[in-house]
């Protein structure tokens, strides 16, 4: 039984009303989701994308781009997009296309070329627009920023009123006012945006900071107290720079230290340590406007992305906050987060390398870039990453969950057994929920490595959290079917997943195996149909599939199954030898040899080539 390295959720988002818009407040958030539950080995393959190649014409490159985008290949979508307009320059269409790939890719000297190009054309979009305004705040332009968002078009005027546009214009030009030397029009501005419905929250944090930047920290502070406005990562660090400079040291160090997650965040950690020695922290969350409005797009961002399937303008939102913050890491952290969601995880490990250019070494940040070079198949760079987060912060149980699933995934077993011993203890009794996905993970490290009694127990403990979990139903009952154990009971447990997740492969064929253990081999046929079905290129589910047939008299059709099992490469000689056994002696004679050699199917020398049948033989 095969299972796969559990992938890391390392962002979680919060969310207000929505808005007139069309948007919500949402912002990176300190606590970490728990893993989500999963059964089996699944992840996608992984190459790097090959160099786009050069086609001739225009209809080549634009199916080109179009295949491209449509499998987030950015940067290829990009570069066919690109050679789509060498031949057309005037279609508005791959111009907006070729734009979106450009931002996605990171290419921003590209991107804002192409969208002056669009409006010198007399044909900007919405998109095009905004990249120029992004142009505008990153050079200081402020009346230039003011002057065209004032001259948009409304919803009244013909404008689009989707996406959240108008509010996101008002918050950039509330901070053009203040770039503009206008801070009590600014502030003004703010506040009337505050009272759109639902957007309280999300322009409370940015008008917080807004007053922190012109000195007045006591209103800043009387804002992001609010939870529903300062209650994120960014919040946090500038209610702390707010507190400080209030001189007000021991409740900056009081909400530091009463923060879901600080002991996971040696950032914050460092900022409770200074204001303990007795140093006032300066307000440097925003050093400019261009940085405020940096954050207006990372808001956007991580509204757009709390969907399970992110809007792809999640990433566009986020890399124009990168362009104008380029030391804003939560800008990359969450671009990494995004891309990884995306498959695209060579890029997402470019931004997992300018957080660490930026000394930004937070324990989430190496999770997600773990869980990202692991997904691009990269282990042996996983592990080392594993190995010096561990190492770096070794007080950190993720890090050595993270470091047990890797060399899990490695086939390590033995190896992962002591990082989830330490994971455990250092996460202790006093939070059994913790506990149950380690007691797991440990279990199936401790099966595979031959150690099935603590296996066991391990398994039965992360069932006493968990009672319902169902792949740990699973696993346990398979283990247990797989060593012909407490069938009984092991066919029960089965039979709660199947009742939990009734499409899942997986289970299905540990129930169908459960059935023919017990010899009730024609219950077990219509699972393990079930389970090809849904599982049609596993190799072990097949042979499965073969064996029952045999058991319930359809010899040919469980030849078929087994020469099906063979061509999908089993994962050891021995699974190999023994379906070849069973085609050449039939599966009774391997049984038999097999129970003669106490239950190991014996040496034996190659046979005989069998006699072709003859021509028109059935």
């Amino acid at each position: 039984m095969t299972t796969r390295l559990i992938p890391l959720a390392l962002i979680a988002l919060t969310a207000a009303l929505p808005l007139q818009q069309g948007a919500a407040w949402a912002a990176p958030m300190l606590v970490q989701a728990e893993p989500p539950e999963v059964q089996d080995s699944d992840r996608p393959a992984h190459r790097p994308a090959a160099p786009a190649p050069e086609f001739r014409g225009l209809a080549g490159p634009y199916l080109a781009a179009r295949m491209a985008a449509i499998q987030n290949d950015y940067r290829n979508a990009a570069t066919y997009y690109l050679q789509a307009l060498a031949q057309d320059d005037t279609d508005g269409y791959l111009q907006d296309s070729a734009l979106v790939a450009l931002i996605s890719a990171g290419e921003m000297e590209r991107a804002t070329a192409l969208a002056v190009t669009m409006s010198d054309q007399g044909r900007a979009t919405e998109l095009a627009r905004l990249v120029q305004r992004a142009e505008l705040a990153k050079a200081g332009r402020w009346d230039d920023l003011i002057a065209a968002i004032d001259t948009t078009p409304t919803p009244e005027t013909g404008g689009d009123a989707s996406g959240g546009g108008a509010l996101v214009d008002g918050m950039m030009r509330a901070w053009a006012l203040l770039g503009a030397g206008k801070a009590g029009e600014s502030l003004s501005a703010f506040k009337k945006l505050a009272t759109l419905r639902g957007a309280g929250p999300m322009v409370n944090y940015h008008l917080a900071l807004a007053k922190a930047k012109v000195g007045d920290f006591e209103g800043a502070e009387e804002l992001l107290a609010d939870p529903a406005t300062g209650a994120h990562i960014l919040g946090v660090v500038a209610r702390a720079q707010v507190l400080s400079q209030l001189e007000r040291n021991r409740d900056a160090i009081a909400m530091l230290e009463g923060t879901p997650g600080f002991a996971e965040e040696p950032h914050l950690m460092a900022l409770r340590d200074r204001m303990a020695k007795g140093e006032t922290l300066a307000f440097d969350s925003i050093r400019t406007p261009s940085d405020g409005i940096a954050q207006v797009f990372l808001t956007f961002g991580s509204v757009l992305a709390t969907s399970d399937e992110p809007d792809p303008l999640a990433l566009i939102h986020v890399r124009l906050a990168e362009y104008l913050a380029p030391g804003l890491g939560e800008a990359h952290l969450l671009t990494a987060q995004l891309l990884q969601g995306f498959g695209q995880f060579d890029l997402a490990e470019r931004e997992f390398e300018k957080l660490r250019e930026l000394g930004d070494m937070r324990p989430i940040a190496e999770l997600s870039r773990i869980d990202a070079l692991a997904r691009a198949e990269r282990l042996d760079d996983a592990e080392k990453a594993a190995l010096a987060l561990t190492a770096a912060h070794p007080e950190l149980a993720q890090g050595w969950i993270a470091l047990g699933d890797l060399l899990r995934q490695q086939d390590k077993f033995g190896q992962a057994v002591p990082a989830y011993d330490k994971a455990l203890s250092l996460i202790g009794d006093q939070n059994p929920e913790a506990r149950w996905f380690p007691l797991y993970a440990r279990g199936i490290a401790l099966e595979r490595s031959g150690q099935f009694s603590k296996a066991e127990a391990d398994l039965r403990a992360a069932l006493k959290i968990r009672a319902d979990s169902p792949q740990v139903l699973n696993y346990l009952g398979y283990s247990l079917v797989d060593r012909n154990e407490k069938l009984d009971e092991a066919l029960r447990l089965i039979k709660r997943a199947v009742e939990l997740r009734p499409d899942d492969g997986y289970i299905l064929d540990s129930l169908a195996w459960a059935y023919y253990r017990l010899g009730r081999y024609s219950e077990a046929v219509a699972p393990m149909e079930r389970a090809v079905a849904a599982m049609a290129s596993d190799s072990l589910v097949n042979d499965h599939m073969g064996d029952i047939y045999w058991m319930v008299g359809r010899q040919r059709e469980a030849e078929i199954q087994w020469h099906r099992a063979l061509s999908l490469k089993p994962e050891t000689e021995a699974e190999t030898r023994r379906i070849r056994a069973k085609l050449e002696r039939g599966l009774d004679a391997v049984l038999s040899e097999e129970k003669a050699n106490g239950g190991k199917l014996p040496e034996l020398r190659a046979p005989e080539p069998r006699n072709p049948e003859p021509a028109g033989a059935d």
